[in-house]
């Protein structure tokens, strides 16, 4: 038989993007963006999350990155919130709400968000995980007035109260103080009660941790996902600090972009898609003992890199039934079967390895392929075979060529 053509296209490196559309708020809104990125990592294949690119300030940024990095934290200091005390704050108060009391979404809060091209949706979850900041006090109260049981002064804001934990952090003058504590999952309500009165307080900057569960990367659509999270600040609120020290805004909303950017590369090797079928051994059986081959096939490697999902197509220059075919030179036509391997780490739609899975016209079968992990340049095949009742009918006409074009599309729009 003689060389017919198999082309290929696929799309490249596709850009997913997934971020949070935000709602109308009220006048006062405080608004946050937080972003993050998922690019496979040839070097890396078996991680596949997405890294958060939110600049970040404050304690996890300066100061304590390695105790934050192990706690999946992340924190950002922000002027623009502020905790003014609306009255004095007593010494040795027994109502915690009448102090330096804090209390923070510490769970975990599903967010959806869309994709903004299809409406496909998938779930986001967010946490805050630490807060902190600068306290300052007035009308001649001084540090020390954090001095009880025998501690100093520090040790509530540098080791933490309650379900707070200190980091270690401290830093000082004679009036105010810049500290964080960690905060645990469904963390309850901590507070510092003074030994002396404090007449004024404030609280600013204000520095808060945050802890992201993003989806898995490798199962979501290319493109773009936004949504949103807000969270009530004040009395009662998500953020409640307390009766005594109100806040400037009474919301904060989180917006969030996390970009996905994901690999789909197919390599032929040079020549491979020219494809010459012949039966197993050559065609010197058939010529010395006129032995009919069982069939015509042609097993052709190529190398494929995919971090996302992808299906695969078949168009074709001739037509048969639900493949393509080859014609020779007097109009006579035999079908052409064409099937897949794909490299272990990429499956089906069932989760099943796909071995010489057949390629049809309507794409049934290869409508979604999905990775494992990051698969990276592994060895593939595509399998051509001419069936035994098939390749009897050509050796009816010894010598005739029989020639066609395939087009196999590996397709990142699923």
């Amino acid at each position: 038989m003689r060389l017919f053509t198999v082309t290929k296209k696929w799309l490249g490196p596709c850009a997913l993007a997934l971020g949070l559309s935000w709602a109308s708020l009220p006048v006062q809104a405080l608004e946050q963006n937080i972003s993050a990125v998922f690019r496979p990592d040839p070097t890396n294949p078996m991680v596949n999350k997405f890294q958060n690119t939110t600049p970040h300030s404050g304690i996890c940024a300066w100061h304590v990155p390695a105790l934050c990095e192990s706690l999946n934290t992340f924190s950002i200091r922000t002027d623009a919130l502020a905790f003014d005390s609306i009255a004095p704050i007593e010494a040795n108060h027994e109502d915690p709400r009448k102090g330096a009391y804090f209390k923070v979404p510490s769970a975990w809060r599903d967010v959806q968000v869309t994709h903004v091209a299809t409406g496909e949706l998938e779930t986001v979850q967010m946490r805050i995980a630490g807060f902190g900041g600068r306290w300052s006090l007035g009308g001649g109260a001084r540090v020390g007035v954090w001095s009880r049981d025998g501690n100093s002064w520090d040790y509530p804001w540098r080791y933490g109260m309650g379900d707070c934990r200190g980091v270690g952090y401290i830093a000082a003058a004679i009036t105010y103080a810049l500290y964080f504590w960690t905060i645990p999952e469904n963390a309850g309500a901590c507070n510092v009660v003074p030994s002396l009165p404090i007449p004024r307080m404030r609280y600013n900057p204000v520095e808060y941790g945050y802890e992201l569960k993003t989806p898995n990367p490798l199962g979501m659509a290319s493109g773009e996902y936004r949504g949103s999270v807000t969270y009530s600040i004040g009395p009662g609120g998500d953020f409640d600090l307390g009766d005594v020290m109100i806040p400037n805004d009474n919301v904060l909303t989180f917006n969030f972009t996390l970009s996905v950017e994901h690999n789909l590369k197919v390599d032929l090797p040079p020549g491979g898609n020219r494809i010459e079928l012949l039966p197993e051994g050559g065609w010197q059986a058939w010529l010395n003992r006129g032995r009919q081959p069982a069939r015509l096939f042609r097993d052709q490697t190529f190398v494929i890199s995919s971090s996302g999902r992808f299906k695969m197509q078949l168009e074709c220059s001739l037509a048969i039934g639900n493949t393509c075919g080859l014609r020779n030179g007097a109009g006579d036509e035999v079908p052409l079967q064409v099937g897949v391997t794909l490299p272990y780490g990429l499956q089906d739609q069932y989760g099943q390895a796909v071995n010489k899975l057949p390629l049809r016209l309507d794409g049934s079968g290869t409508e979604l392929f999905q990775p494992g992990y990051y698969v990276n340049n592994r060895p593939a095949s595509l399998h051509f075979t001419v069936e035994r009742d098939d390749v009897k009918e050509m050796l009816k006409q010894p010598g005739s060529t029989y020639t066609g074009v395939v087009t196999v599309i590996w397709d990142s729009e699923v």
